[in-house]
């Protein structure tokens, strides 16, 4: 995993704007930055997403959200 970038991640809440959830590292796959609404794969799902079984990798970052709907509302939308 030479090379890889390691991010600090935070779980928010449903309306994306609380902090406060639990917090761990998870691999970036996909250059996300620091303040940004991610998508993170758990288990074995994230070490799938590495593309390297043999590692242990508990999280990975796929994605990163510009927008997120609920009941046809935005309650996020990326800057």
């Amino acid at each position: 995993m030479t090379g890889t970038k390691l991010l600090l991640v935070e779980d928010v809440g449903a309306d994306v704007t609380s902090g406060g959830g639990a917090t761990y590292v998870a691999v970036d796959l996909v250059g996300a930055g620091e303040g940004e609404v991610v998508l993170v794969a758990r288990g074995t799902p994230a070490a799938r997403a590495v593309g390297k079984e043999a590692v242990a990798v508990d999280a990975a970052i796929v994605g990163i959200i510009d927008t997120l709907r609920r009941d046809g509302k935005t309650v996020y939308q990326k800057d």
